[in-house]
């Protein structure tokens, strides 16, 4: 049985608040990132942002979930000419619910942290795919090819 979208309402990059209902109604594409300016974040969100028509043209809203305030969201948002909202969850309420938050490995230590995964939601709230633990690079081509996006 497919699983629903956890319900949530985030502050989005330009303050406003942005919660679940309010980008129903088509398909959509979340992906969590551990922290805006990272090399690794700044290079799956220029790809989202490179993508963004192909994705749009198929019918998908993007959104950019991380652990980020809005203001460096904002920040973020602007110094790379992201078109999609990008959304703070400080507590990490949002990726525990959606399990992408949890225990990480680097360089032989283990933290808690955010877990780099995006999930691909329809129109109603139904979770039709969900790839955790991705890498940065190359992830946005694999997602493109995994739900037949030109």
């Amino acid at each position: 049985m497919m699983q629903q979208a956890p319900g949530f309402s985030l502050t989005s990059s330009d303050g406003g608040s942005v919660s679940l209902k309010d980008l129903l109604g088509s398909k959509l594409v979340i992906f969590f990132y551990p922290a805006a300016m990272t090399p690794g974040c700044t290079a799956e969100a220029c790809d989202f942002r490179d993508d963004y028509s192909a994705f749009t043209d198929a019918g998908y809203r993007i959104v950019g979930i991380s652990p980020d305030s809005p203001d460096r969201n904002a920040a973020f948002k602007e110094k790379h000419d992201l078109p999609f909202a990008l959304l703070s969850d400080p507590n990490h309420v949002v990726a525990d619910a959606f399990g992408a938050w949890g225990t990480k490995k680097n360089y032989g230590r283990e933290y808690e942290g955010l877990i780099r995964s995006t999930f691909v939601i329809d129109a109603d709230g139904t979770i039709l795919q969900e790839l955790r633990n991705v890498k940065a690079t190359g992830h946005v081509d694999r997602l493109k090819a995994a739900l037949g996006i030109g």
